[in-house]
């Protein structure tokens, strides 16, 4: 490896004006939402109770997760949790999603569980959270 002498410019690969970010620095572009697919969005809760999970469920929908989640923490009547749609988990969605089934346990309302989603019953036996969620056993 070469050293370099004392007094000489350090020279970098990428040269830019003092002041100005590097080309392509600060140009980065949101994704768009495919609501088509219900992959992004807020989820609701229909009538009769039943919260649908949408099919992404990770940091980037976090907020809208969170936002739906506290909208019906405080609903009095059981909340039923429909996964069937859920592709994709992360880590922080669980862990919302296990906040609220603690909540809700926690003010002695009852959460409900439909539909099966290999995803989210993967996600939650490797994190630990099947008793905390307190899921049915599968079916065998």
């Amino acid at each position: 490896m070469n050293k370099r002498r004392k007094g000489t410019p350090v020279r970098h690969s990428r040269s830019t004006a003092p002041g100005r970010p590097p080309k392509g620095a600060g140009h980065v572009r949101a994704a768009k939402p495919n609501r088509d697919k219900g992959e992004v969005g807020e989820p609701q809760l229909s009538a009769s109770g039943v919260f649908a999970l949408s099919a992404e469920c990770t940091v980037t929908a976090g907020a809208a997760l969170k936002s739906g989640l506290l909208q019906v923490l405080e609903e009095p009547t059981p909340i039923t949790l429909d996964v069937a749609a859920v592709r994709r988990i992360d880590t922080a969605a669980m862990q919302l999603i296990a906040a609220f089934v603690r909540e809700r346990q926690a003010q002695g309302r009852e959460v409900r569980w439909s539909g099966s989603a290999p995803v989210f019953a993967s996600a939650a036996r490797l994190l630990g959270l099947v008793a905390a969620l307190r899921l049915p056993e599968p079916a065998q």
